[in-house]
């Protein structure tokens, strides 16, 4: 009986166990499981198997492009021929028109190209026939022109899309130059205006004695007169940088640091100045200086004059006409008389072109997160501003009466300042990381009032940051319509 018992307990037991368990499973590994197997086999035969077949772009690519494989056509250009297909070439526009009108090469089986651009060679023709005959290509930064300017002769307008992309992606002090030219020459507008941009941005903001080198005068002219320059300082720091530029400009041998560039400038109009003394005329009126005078005139000089320091320099420089300075002290002083006299308080609408044409441009780099409190020196007609960033806050704030002020403060009750602030940060190549802007705004502030302008997401703030400001402190002069409208002074 005890052992009756003890067997049907142990099937009992048995019975117990989960569905799918198996009781041999508690016996020495060394015992095969047949439950195991079974389950292993089933794993093997669902589990599914990726193996990487060889794809039909590349087997097209490589059966039919490089080995030219039942090839009905060869092209020869540079000293090179290809053996290629008149069903892949007709995806060019220079070919589809070729093949399909009436001209004689619709019949020929051997054609030999014309190459008229220059930055077109072999390398560059290998891709763009090579693309036709495949779904992607790789492109080189130090290839793309050459080979945008195959795609543009063979009118390939996806490889053309694709150059324009991969060009926008890799701007920086080494290809920016470049970039731009080719833009123009290829008609890319949007690389041509993504160009401009990394250079308003980066200028002023990353000098480069490599840089300054390459800018033409046409693209210098473009950057000065814009009011998106981002300007570090005050205006005085724009007309130093073009000193520097138009100096590597007439000596493009000159090799050495940045920090050594203001100096040779300087020692180098020194002695053109000197040359100059007995026939009354500054460099720019000489024909070594004629050319850079359309950039030089986008300047604006009524913000150099303000600043005492800046007024000497330029006038010690005398690269700049003395007819032009005439002009500005002249605008200048009448402005005075405006603000003074007739109790000018300021812009009262936003007039856009004008904030554009006349505003001073002015910025700071702030290196790390903290509190900081400056102010751009010079006389701004009795308005000291003082600006803050403090807890991610920029503040504006009207100094009249409790801090010392360099120049004169107005005690009228209300002032206007018309403004855009701007705020932006730069990867290692000088793109755009995050950028926040004010827009164009009219802030009126009484005496010693302050006002929060901008509230910065944490988030968004990387350093160093870069703030760049627009401001205008006076209206505009009022234009008199008709000479019948100017009344007399009273006698």
């Amino acid at each position: 009986m005890g052992t009756l018992s003890s067997r049907l307990l142990g099937q009992e037991s048995s019975s117990s166990l989960p569905t799918g368990s198996c009781e041999c499973r508690k016996r020495k590994r060394s015992l095969e499981c047949q439950c195991d197997t079974d389950d292993e086999l089933e794993n093997l035969l669902n589990t599914p198997r990726r193996k990487k077949l060889k794809s039909t772009s590349k087997y097209i690519y490589q059966t039919l492009f490089l080995n030219g494989e039942n090839s009905d056509i060869k092209i020869w250009a540079l000293g090179k021929e290809w053996n290629l297909h008149k069903i892949y070439l007709c995806q060019s526009g220079y070919f589809s028109s070729m093949f399909c009108g009436s001209w004689k090469e619709s019949t020929m089986n051997e054609i030999e190209l014309a190459i008229p651009d220059h930055n077109i060679d072999i390398e560059a023709l290998q891709v763009a026939f090579g693309s036709l005959y495949r779904d992607d290509v790789l492109l080189k930064p130090s290839r793309v022109i050459a080979i945008l300017a195959a795609a543009c002769m063979l009118q390939l307008d996806g490889l053309i899309q694709q150059c324009g992309e991969t060009m926008k992606e890799t701007i920086s002090v080494q290809t920016i130059c470049s970039y731009s030219t080719a833009a123009v020459v290829y008609g890319l507008d949007s690389v041509k205006k993504k160009c401009l941009e990394w250079l308003l941005n980066n200028l002023m903001t990353h000098q480069s004695v490599d840089l300054f080198k390459e800018l033409s005068i046409n693209m210098m002219k473009q950057l000065i007169c814009s009011p998106d320059l981002l300007v570090m300082q005050v205006e005085m720091d724009v007309y130093t940088a073009l000193k520097k530029w138009m100096f590597l400009q007439l000596v493009p041998s000159w090799n050495g640091s940045l920090k050594q560039l203001l100096t040779e400038a300087d020692a180098w109009f020194s002695k053109r100045r000197k040359e100059l003394e007995d026939t009354g005329i500054t460099f720019l009126e000489t024909d070594q200086g004629c050319p850079f005078v359309p950039v030089f005139r986008h300047l604006r000089l009524q913000y150099i004059i303000s600043d005492l320091a800046s007024a000497r320099i330029i006038e010690r420089d005398a690269l700049i006409p003395s007819e032009w300075l005439s002009s500005v002290y002249k605008q200048q002083w009448f402005t005075m008389l405006r603000a003074e006299q007739d109790n000018d308080t300021g812009p009262q609408e936003i007039n856009k072109e004008e904030l554009e044409n006349s505003s001073m441009r002015c910025g700071r780099r702030l290196a790390k997160d903290g509190d900081y409190c400056w102010r751009w020196t010079g006389f701004n007609f009795g308005f000291d501003l003082l600006v803050t960033y403090t807890n991610r806050y920029i503040i504006f704030k009207r100094n009249t009466l409790n801090q010392p002020c360099s120049g004169s403060v107005s005690l009228q009750a209300q002032r206007n300042i018309a403004f855009r602030l701007r705020l932006v940060s730069f990867d290692t190549n000088g793109k755009v990381i995050c950028s926040r802007t004010s827009g164009y705004q009219i802030l009126s502030l009484e005496k010693d009032q302050e006002q929060v302008v901008m509230n910065l997401d944490s988030r968004l703030l990387v350093f160093p940051l870069y703030i760049c400001c627009n401001f205008l402190y006076t209206s505009p002069e009022k234009r008199v319509e008709s000479e019948g409208q100017m009344e007399s002074p009273d006698v």
